[in-house]
């Protein structure tokens, strides 16, 4: 390892549906993508891992391995996968708690992960509840940053208020834009249109500092009209199960259109290269993974079946993250537009006591 590394990313190599070698390819792409400028720890178990490297023609002088024992299965609860001490998803959010990394990445466990980071890493200071934070392809030239997509699926007001914030943080920060448009998701883009949590939610976001431009509808997601897009967890995880389901309908369409007849053919052969472009649009691989956004760390969820290149991506999008401190501009964004005022919590100590989530009376 290198004395001028900017930043050590932990990557969890174990758990994946797509298997450790395909994991592992992604991490060494993001290795010779970043160079000298990263340090990537493979977490997982040693052997396996060194059996794979070994394969390498390469001497990656940017990576090392971190040993763990055991590995959370996909189908095994939270709750359970939390209890597993010596697990890749534990060994590694506790060497970004101890300092020793900027960033942790995990293809294994979703549950398991935002449980394990709650209870290893706590919130930031500030913040109620984390969120999961997703990339929704647009019409426009930019994709829109959505914001809780799973983690919470019940929610108050001063909860969807800090994702707004937070959201906003995350979209100047990969979208490269100083102000990033903040919408509200309702059914309806008239003030007077939701229910009582949208109506809280709209006050709330309209006394913070943030671009808040109203209401929005679903339809306003891909159009591109906002960059961020936020809601509670309920309703973004359908809003993303649905989005999930545009990409392989729109394949199975063309297949079906193309083999009808012999200048269909034709058509979609002449075709192939926009074809190609609109494939890569929808395709997940290109945003790498799900930011938690709300955590005391940067903690990035990938798809259980990521490849290569999400991994890669995803690494790159962490390492971004770290370079412009994300976490410190999350606290003092929460400080600037709400703290003191509804951050679900009395007061710092019982937000973040002995950096373990406590829940608090107004947070429940």
């Amino acid at each position: 390892m290198t004395t001028d590394v900017k930043h050590t990313v932990v990557l969890d190599v174990m758990g994946a549906d797509s298997g450790i070698a395909e994991i592992l390819k992604g991490g060494l792409d993001a290795a010779r993508k970043l160079g000298s400028d990263v340090h990537i720890i493979f977490v997982g178990h040693k052997q396996e891992i060194e059996n794979i490297l070994s394969e390498q023609n390469e001497n990656f002088k940017n990576v090392s391995i971190e040993n763990a024992d055991d590995v959370i299965p996909m189908h095994m609860a939270a709750t359970d996968g939390v209890r597993m001490r010596n697990s890749s998803v534990a060994v590694g959010l506790k060497l970004l708690n101890q300092k020793k990394a900027d960033a942790f990445i995990s293809p294994g466990n979703t549950g398991a992960v935002m449980a394990s980071s709650l209870l290893t890493l706590g919130r930031i200071e500030g913040v109620s509840r984390p969120a999961i934070t997703a990339m929704f392809p647009t019409s426009a030239s930019k994709p829109t940053v959505v914001l809780d997509v799973g983690a919470n699926a019940d929610c108050k007001s001063h909860h969807i208020s800090q994702f707004a914030v937070m959201g906003s943080v995350y979209a100047s920060v990969v979208l490269k834009k100083e102000f990033p448009r903040v919408g509200l998701i309702s059914i309806g883009e008239e003030r007077s249109k939701g229910n009582e949590l949208i109506f809280r939610a709209q006050e709330q976001l309209k006394k913070s500092q943030i671009n808040f431009i109203g209401n929005i509808e679903g339809r306003d997601i891909l159009s591109g009209a906002v960059d961020v897009a936020v809601t509670d967890g309920f309703t973004g995880n359908i809003i993303l199960k649905f989005a999930e389901s545009i990409k392989p309908m729109l394949v199975k369409k063309v297949q079906r259109q193309i083999q009808t007849n012999m200048f269909s053919r034709i058509g979609a052969m002449l075709l192939l290269p926009f074809l190609k472009r609109m494939r890569k649009t929808f395709d997940y691989a290109e945003s790498g993974g799900a930011p938690l956004l709300g955590v005391n760390g940067i903690v990035v969820i990938c798809h259980g079946s990521s490849n290569a290149k999400a991994i890669t991506n995803a690494i790159v999008v962490a390492f971004e993250m770290a370079e412009k401190k994300i976490i410190k501009r999350i606290h003092d964004e929460l400080i600037t537009n709400h703290f003191g005022q509804n951050n679900g919590a009395n007061s710092k100590s019982e937000n973040n006591r002995d950096r373990v989530v406590c829940p608090s009376p107004t947070d429940d």
